[in-house]
Formats: structure tokens, sequence, C-alpha cells
């Protein structure tokens, strides 16, 4: 029986999805159950369909014409696999620290009031970087699309989205409930998708990992961040304006501000806090 099944999402980045996929093999060649590793591949270019033939043939790849989407590309790979646990990732996740996955598996095995978990994840210059946040207000989006989040109101607004006052005073050691985790790395238990469902594909990009994260809070599962765990994330942030003339132009703050919206509207804009 197949234990953790490994899902890598990836979008036309052939080079980093090598990378990506060698850390994972490398990092589970000695794990002492059986795991699978599947791609799900949206817009799918010929580079990457030869290099997934030729180097990577015992990959499970599932690949989509057009762009999918984040939320249903994982779904469409949620359906086939055949695990007990999903180690979900983006593509530009690079897993170095030795037996990293496996301490995530062993942690949401023995703590079953655990529905996510999720991993510290560190810059290429191995600074932390900001993986797990207080869930988002009307409020908050406004602060981080316009100039009013570099005043003084709308720095506390930002500084209490990003826990600053937990991630400031000290570096975080030990597991801690947080609202949610960015959709880049996380971990969570087949059985428990029945009651709280895959991902939202209204979500074409952005708010699908916040809007998981609550529908899992609101049965009664934690969401949980786990610092013992450490991997590399080479994230972009395209889409990070500082004016609204530039947000409004910008084609990924479109899609982000759209996407805020949509969840907004989904919970009747009423605010919710569960972690820390």
């Amino acid at each position: 029986m197949t234990k953790l099944s490994v899902i890598v999402n990836h979008y036309r980045t052939p080079e980093i999805l090598k990378i990506c996929l060698r850390s994972i093999s490398e990092n589970l060649k000695n794990a002492d159950f059986d795991w699978e590793l599947m791609v799900t591949d949206s817009a799918t270019i010929e580079k990457t369909q030869e290099m997934m033939e030729e180097q990577f043939s015992d990959v499970i790849f599932i690949s989509a014409k057009e762009n999918i989407g984040f939320g249903r590309s994982i779904n469409i790979a949620v359906e086939k696999a055949k695990g007990d646990y999903f180690f979900i990732v983006n593509a530009d996740i690079l897993v170095e620290e030795e037996g990293a996955i496996e301490k995530m598996l062993d942690y949401i095995e023995k703590n079953k009031d655990v529905g996510m978990v999720g991993p510290k994840l560190l810059n290429v210059n191995n600074t932390v970087q900001q993986s797990c946040f207080r869930f988002y207000t009307p409020l908050t989006v406004i602060c981080r699309r316009t100039a009013i989040g570099k005043m003084f109101f709308g720095k506390k607004v930002l500084d209490n989205f990003l826990m600053s006052d937990i991630f400031k005073k000290k570096d975080v050691t030990e597991p801690i409930p947080v609202d949610w985790l960015m959709g880049s790395a996380m971990m969570v238990r087949r059985s428990e998708l029945e009651k709280v469902g895959v991902f939202d594909e209204n979500f074409f990009m952005y708010f699908e990992d916040v809007d998981w994260a609550r529908r899992f809070w609101e049965n009664g599962l934690k969401v949980v961040y786990f610092p013992n765990s450490q991997m590399y994330h080479y994230h972009f942030q395209s889409s990070k304006k500082k004016s609204l003339f530039d947000s409004l132009l910008s084609k990924y703050a479109r899609i982000h501000i759209k996407s805020a919206l949509k969840y907004f509207v989904k919970y009747k804009f009423k605010n919710a806090k569960y972690g820390k």
C-alpha cells in the first residue's frame, strides 16, 4: 500500500522542475514506506514532455493542454493518487534537508487533530520566507496593494497579517497553529478530504490555499506551521506593486484582487481567526 503521494504542481519551467524532482527523490530514497511521485503540468510544452519521458519515466506525469490553474491541477492528481497522505508542492521547492519530508509525515501521523502541516520555507540566501499568515480581511488586501501599507496604520494591519508579533520576537522552533499556509508546500491526510473537500476550483490562482485552510479549521482540524522541517522556495513575487495604479495594470495583481473578492463573498465578509 502506498503511504505517501508527492504531488508537484508545474507550469513551463522544466529546468526548475528537474531540480525539484531530483531533490525529492534523493530525500525519500531511504524511506521505509512506499511512496509515489507525481507531476501535474499545465499548458505542457514539448521540452517538459521530453524531459519527463527521457529522465523521469518512473514519475507519474499528468499533462494538460491549457493552464488549468493550481487548484484544478492538484485535484486531478488527488483523484489518481494512491497515497494515504498527500505532500503537495510547487515545482520551485527544493528539498535538501535530510528527512525533511519524513519528519512532516511522522508529525501529522502522530497528531490526529492536525489536518494540514507545512514546513519552514527558506529563500535562496537562507533567510526565512514568510509562509504562514493570519486570514485576509478586505483591509489587508488594500494595504498590500496600495501605498496605505507604507503608512503607520497600514503597517499595523500588515504586521498582524504577517504574524509579526510572533515571528519578529524570536525564531519559531516549535510547531504552531496558524490560520493558513502558503500553498507552495503542504501535507494533508487523504481520509479527511471526504469532509473538507478538495481545492475550490473557482479560485484559478491565489486564495485557493487560504480557502482550503479555512475549511480545514471549520471541520475541526488544525493547520500547523512545522519549522522542524525546512525547504528552499525560489519564490518570485511578480504581483507585488506599490501603487493602486500599478495594481490595476498588473495582470497578477488583478487576478489576486479578483480571487480576494471571491473569497470574501464566499464567507460573506466574515473574519476568522483560528491560529496563533
